[in-house]
């Protein structure tokens, strides 16, 4: 068998077994019970009055494999959560980011979720029924920022040597001639029409590269893009830590970017929970995020990272070494394809606070520029613009999280006082300014509008 035609053959062996695992988690999966691990609780509850013991002491939430969930991963472990009441948090392993929205779906009551960890704009395709069985509505709240950056885009070794890096002008050519071959350079990510589907998106329209003509894009899970790589099926996948590090680390391929160069300090995943959970217990949604601040400020302490790896490579979490985890929260990392070592902070996963600030408070500015992205590739309407500020207002509940900020003890200077944080740059020189989206997509030569 000729070389092209094992590609191709593996390439349709991957995009069966792909669709079997996303047919899995479409079926609405019970979320994998997570044990604890032998970690320490850090702290002692607090003393609640009337005003602050949460209506309910317990919720499930659900997570992905990935450094955005290590928030709620050590909230749960070292005891935020149950120190302001929420004793009975259940932080529950998905298999699929399909599988965590069919769960909410379902509810806890039915076996699913409450909530938890989400890309953007899940929260708002739920609610408006976008992506529900039936297109169903299900209102959701946004209610926190997990992390900002910790992803990047890892490349298969068979493309070293092809200028494949941040930059894509000089690797354009290179690329786009593979669908030539018949068999095109296939990118993948783990849901489409979210967060990492974007980043691949916008880095390929900034050098030049159509993202829905030029190359193959596909869906595949977190965890399967070691294994896919592996066999040569995709040549390259965005997805969060520790993944596309793992590729570089294993020697399986290469780090050609990082989001954080993309744009720094770019908001990645959030907090939500289904509206009417939230409704029904305000005082444990504001315990919740309570809970969850503190675990955020723990996860940035540089004396820390060494424990917070070693709780999430555990098998009851990411089942991977912890040496692999902790690059993702100092910032080393292996980039390009000499795998050049780099240690800056600044690019590292960061949870509470970023050089622009506030890294928990979910700025509607950025669910803005997420809408607005939608509207980019088609996946909204142009009308999406239009009506933007009622539906954020709908669904970003950044109220509540200054509520809890507040009676956490928060500082005064931590708590944002706009909910936009203004203009935001790009490493190719774009320009979202939150007060005219519109302008931004003008600026854009590549888009479906």
């Amino acid at each position: 068998m000729s070389q092209l035609s094992r590609r191709k053959f593996l390439l349709t062996l991957s995009a069966s077994a792909a669709s079997s695992v996303l047919l899995k988690g479409c079926l609405g999966n019970p979320p994998e019970p997570t044990n604890s691990s032998s970690s320490t609780p850090a702290v002692a509850p607090v003393s609640l009055s009337p005003e602050t013991t949460p209506e309910t002491n317990t919720i499930k939430l659900g997570y992905l494999p990935i450094v955005e969930a290590a928030a709620m991963v050590i909230a749960k472990e070292k005891g935020f959560f149950a120190k302001y009441g929420m004793t009975n948090v259940d932080v529950s392993k998905q298999a699929s980011w399909g599988a965590a929205r069919d769960n909410v779906e379902i509810g806890s009551a039915g076996g699913g979720i409450d909530g938890g960890q989400w890309q953007m704009p899940m929260p708002y395709l739920i609610s408006e029924g976008l992506i529900t069985k039936n297109n169903v509505k299900l209102p959701m709240y946004v209610l926190a920022q997990l992390n900002t950056q910790g992803n990047g885009i890892a490349i298969a070794n068979i493309h070293k040597g092809k200028n494949i890096s941040l930059d894509l002008n000089a690797a354009r050519d290179y690329i786009i001639g593979l669908s030539s071959t018949g068999t095109p350079f296939t990118l993948a990510y783990t849901f489409p029409k979210v967060n990492q589907d974007f980043w691949v998106r916008y880095w390929l329209a900034a050098g030049g590269i159509d993202p829905d003509n030029d190359v193959s894009l596909i869906t595949v899970p977190a965890a399967q893009t070691v294994a896919n790589m592996k066999t040569g099926t995709m040549d390259g996948f965005s997805t969060g830590d520790p993944w596309p590090d793992r590729i570089a680390k294993d020697g399986i391929g290469f780090l050609a970017a990082l989001t954080a160069d993309i744009w720094p300090c770019h908001p990645e995943e959030y907090l939500a929970i289904r509206a009417d959970w939230v409704d029904k217990n305000p005082k444990a949604t504001k315990a919740l995020l309570k809970g969850l601040m503190e675990a955020q400020q723990w996860c940035d302490r540089a004396e820390n990272h060494g424990e917070l790896a070693s709780i999430l490579s555990t098998a009851n979490y990411f089942n991977v070494p912890s040496s692999v985890v902790e690059g993702a929260f100092s910032g080393n990392y292996k980039l390009g394809d000499n795998l050049a070592p780099i240690s800056e902070r600044t690019k590292a996963t960061l949870y509470w606070k970023d050089e622009k600030g506030s890294v928990s408070y979910p700025y509607k500015s950025h669910d803005l520029w997420f809408l607005t992205e939608s509207v980019r590739w088609g996946f909204l309407p142009p009308e999406t613009l239009t009506n933007a500020k009622q539906l954020i207002d709908q669904v970003n509940r950044e109220d509540i999280w200054k509520e809890a900020a507040r009676e956490a003890g928060i500082s005064e200077s931590d708590i944002p006082t706009n909910t936009s944080r203004g203009v935001e740059r790009f490493f190719d020189g774009k320009v979202f300014d939150p007060a005219n989206p519109q302008a931004y997509l003008d600026s854009l030569s590549i888009k479906r509008i």
